[in-house]
C-alpha cells in the first residue's frame, strides 16, 4: 500500500541497474514504484545457455516481485515506459494490451538498458535475432535445434549444409560463448542421434569486424579463447564486416557464407527511452544514444532524475553488469543519504572486478587486475562467480544439477521445440538474392 506525503521514487527497468537501486532504498524513507516491461528480471550473463539448451528461462530470470517480496514501500507495476514530462514530473507507461498509465516522481532512476544495434541494417533482425530477452533466447534454441532436424530431412548435400551452418556475428562475449555452446551441442549433445546427417560435421562460424575475438579482454585471453574455439571446431572470421544477409547467407569480407541460422550479438544502441528524456532535459548523449551523467550519475541541471547502467555514458566505463550494479547501488544511496539528512558523499567510481568469459564446457578466460586466467581454472572461476551471484535458493540449486549434467556429461534437459517455435521459414527454391560485395 502506497503511503501518501513520502518521497516518492520512480525506477524504470528491472535489470542490474533497477534492481540494485531499489535494493539500496529499501530503509529509505520513500515510496518505490519500480516499473518494468517484464514480470521478471534476467540474469543476462547466462541468458546464452537458455538459447542452447543448458538451463531453462526459469533458472536465469526471477519474478520482479518475488525480489521485492520483503521491501513493503516498493511498488511493482508492469509497463513500458515511454515518456517522461520532466516539468509535471511523472513518467508515461504502457501496459500489455496497449492500456497506457502515468505515475508522478519525486526523483527519478532510469534503468532501461539498451536494445540490439543492427548499425542502420535494421532488416537484419529478421534473419539474425539478437539476444536479450527470454523471448530471444527460445526462439534462438528452437532456430538451433530444428537446424538439425531440417538437415536430416533436406532433399541433398548442399542444402543439409546449409542447415548445419551457424553464423554468429559479434565476437564479444556473448558471441564467443554461443560459438562455443553451438560447437558442444553439435559435436557432443547430439552425437549419434541423427541416421541421415553427422551433426559433427557442422559449420559454426564467429564473424567479427574487429582484429580480435574478445577486445576488450586482454591479448593473451583473447588468443586463449580463440585456440580453444578453433579446437573445437569454430571457424573464426576478425576483420570481416558484414555487409548483407538475408535468410539463406551471410556477406562478410566480401564472402559469402550460406546459412540459414543467424545470430546477431555485434552491437547495443540505448532505449528508446533515452532519446526522449534527453529531448526533455536536454542532456547530452554519446554517439551510441547513452545520456552524459554528472559524477553523481544525475542528469546534468536535474538533480532529480539519475541514470544508471547501460544507458548512462561516463567515461569510459564499460558495458556490463558490474557498471550496472555498482550504479544502481550508489544511485539509491546518493537518494537514501538526501532523504536522510546526510552528505551527498563522493562521485560514483567504478570498481573493475575483471572480465571472464567461457569458452567451452571445462574452459574459460579471465582477465583479473592483471591475472590472466584460461582453461579449467578460468572455468572454475567462472563458475563459482556465476553461481554466487544468481538469486539464492532454487535457481542456485537447479543451475548446479543442469550444469552437472551438460558439462560432466551431455545432456542438455532443455531440447525441446513447440510446434509454435518450429514453424520457421523453409528454405527458398529460388536462387538466393544475397551477392558478395565488390
Amino acid at each position: 500500500m502506497i503511503e501518501q506525503g513520502r518521497h516518492r521514487v520512480v525506477v524504470v527497468g528491472a535489470g542490474f541497474g533497477g534492481k540494485y537501486a531499489a535494493k539500496a532504498l529499501r530503509k529509505a524513507p520513500a515510496e518505490v514504484t519500480v516499473i518494468n516491461g517484464t514480470n521478471h528480471h534476467v540474469f543476462e550473463p547466462l541468458i546464452y545457455q537458455v538459447a542452447t539448451g543448458v538451463l531453462s528461462p526459469g533458472e536465469v530470470s526471477t519474478p520482479v516481485r518475488e525480489m521485492f517480496r520483503g521491501q513493503p514501500h516498493t511498488n511493482v507495476l508492469l509497463g513500458w515506459v515511454t515518456d517522461v514530462d520532466v516539468e509535471g514530473r511523472t513518467v508515461t507507461a504502457t501496459a500489455p494490451g496497449g492500456m497506457p498509465y502515468q505515475v508522478p516522481y519525486d526523483t527519478l532512476i532510469v534503468a532501461a538498458g539498451t536494445t540490439q544495434s543492427y548499425f542502420g541494417n535494421d532488416r537484419f533482425a529478421a534473419y539474425a535475432p539478437g539476444l536479450k530477452s527470454i523471448d530471444d533466447a527460445v526462439e534462438l534454441r528452437s532456430r538451433i535445434l530444428t537446424a538439425f532436424e531440417m538437415a536430416e530431412l533436406a532433399g541433398d548435400p548442399a542444402e543439409a549444409a546449409r542447415w548445419m551452418t551457424f553464423v554468429i556475428v559479434g565476437a564479444g562475449p556473448t558471441g564467443v560463448e554461443l560459438a562455443g555452446q553451438i560447437a558442444e551441442i553439435a559435436h557432443r549433445t547430439l552425437a549419434g542421434e541423427y541416421r541421415r546427417i553427422d551433426p559433427a560435421q557442422s559449420r559454426i562460424v564467429l564473424v567479427d569486424a574487429v582484429d580480435r575475438i574478445l577486445p576488450t579482454f586482454s591479448p593473451e585471453s583473447s588468443e586463449a579463447a580463440a585456440r580453444r574455439l578453433r579446437r573445437i571446431g569454430v571457424e573464426i572470421r576478425t576483420g570481416a564486416r558484414v555487409t548483407d544477409m538475408d535468410d539463406v547467407a551471410v556477406v562478410a569480407g566480401g564472402e559469402r557464407i550460406e546459412a540459414m541460422t543467424k545470430v546477431w550479438s555485434a552491437g547495443v544502441a540505448a532505449a528508446p527511452l533515452a532519446r526522449r528524456l534527453a529531448e526533455a532535459t536536454g542532456a547530452p548523449t554519446d554517439r551510441n544514444g547513452r545520456i552524459l551523467v554528472e559524477p553523481d550519475l544525475t542528469v546534468p541541471g536535474h538533480p532529480e532524475i539519475f541514470v544508471v547502467g547501460d544507458l548512462m555514458s561516463r567515461g569510459r566505463l564499460p558495458g556490463v553488469a558490474q557498471v550496472s550494479i555498482q550504479g544502481g547501488g550508489y544511485a539509491g544511496g546518493v537518494i537514501r543519504r538526501r532523504l536522510t539528512g546526510k552528505p551527498a558523499g563522493k562521485p560514483f567510481r567504478y570498481f573493475d572486478k575483471g572480465d571472464i568469459a567461457t569458452v567451452s564446457r571445462f574452459s574459460a578466460v579471465a582477465d583479473l587486475r592483471g591475472l590472466h586466467l584460461s582453461g579449467l581454472a578460468g572455468w572454475l572461476l567462472w563458475l563459482l562467480v556465476h553461481w554466487a551471484y544468481l538469486p539464492r535458493g532454487r535457481n542456485r540449486m537447479s543451475a548446479l544439477i543442469r550444469w552437472t549434467v551438460a558439462f560432466l556429461g551431455r545432456g542438455r534437459a532443455e531440447r525441446a521445440v513447440t510446434a509454435r517455435q518450429a514453424r520457421i521459414p523453409a528454405e527458398r527454391s529460388e536462387v538466393p538474392a544475397v551477392t558478395p560485395a565488390a
